[in-house]
C-alpha cells in the first residue's frame, strides 16, 4: 500500500466522518475500467484513434524511406559530382528533415492533431460518463459514487452501480 493511497483513505474518512454522525449516507461505486471495456463509445474511440495513428505512422515511414534514399543517393554520387549538385541534394535532405519534424509535430506533438482529438473524444465521452453516474446517483438515492480504479480498497459488491451506469451510458448512446 503505498503512502498516498494511505493518506487518501485516511483524508476520505476524515471528510465523510461528519455525515455519518448525522445520518446514514449512501456511496456507491464504479469501475471505470470496466466501463472503458465494455461501454461501446470507448473501443470505437479507440479504434478511431489507432487507424488514424496507423495513417500517419504509414505517412511517417513513406516520409523516411524517401529522406533514406536520398541520403544513400547523395552518398554514392557525391564524391563524383559537381559542388553544385552536392549543394542541391544537402539542400533537399536537410528540406526534407525538417518536413519529417514538422511533420510529427503537427500529427503527434503535444499540440498535434492526434493529441487533440483523442482529448476531444475523451471529453465527450467522459462528459456522457459523468451525466449518467449523476443519474444512476440520483435516481438510487446515492451521496457520492467512487471510483474504484483510483484509490478505493475494499467495498461490498452490492455497492458497485457500475452495470447501472452501462446501462445508462447504452440509453444515452441510444438517444443520440
Amino acid at each position: 500500500m503505498t503512502r498516498k493511497t494511505i493518506m487518501i483513505a485516511v483524508l476520505a474518512g476524515i471528510i465523510l466522518l461528519p455525515f455519518t454522525v448525522q445520518g446514514q449516507i449512501q456511496v456507491g461505486y464504479v469501475k471505470s475500467e470496466r466501463i472503458r471495456t465494455e461501454y461501446e463509445e470507448f473501443r470505437d474511440a479507440e479504434s478511431q484513434l489507432q487507424m488514424d495513428f496507423r495513417k500517419v505512422q504509414f505517412e511517417y515511414q513513406i516520409m523516411v524511406a524517401k529522406l533514406d534514399s536520398l541520403s544513400q543517393d547523395f552518398e554514392t554520387q557525391r564524391l563524383m559530382s559537381s559542388p553544385e549538385w552536392r549543394r542541391k541534394k544537402e539542400n533537399q535532405i536537410s528540406q526534407l528533415q525538417q518536413d519529417i519534424q514538422l511533420f510529427q509535430q503537427q500529427k503527434v506533438g503535444p499540440e498535434g492533431e492526434l493529441y487533440k482529438k483523442q482529448a476531444q473524444l475523451e471529453y465527450e465521452i467522459l462528459a456522457q460518463v459523468k451525466q449518467a453516474v449523476d443519474k444512476v446517483a440520483i435516481d438510487k438515492g446515492y451521496d457520492y459514487i467512487l471510483d474504484a480504479s483510483v484509490s478505493l480498497l475494499y467495498a461490498k459488491p452490492t455497492y458497485d452501480v457500475t452495470d447501472d451506469v452501462l446501462h445508462e451510458l447504452r440509453k444515452i448512446s441510444s438517444e443520440d
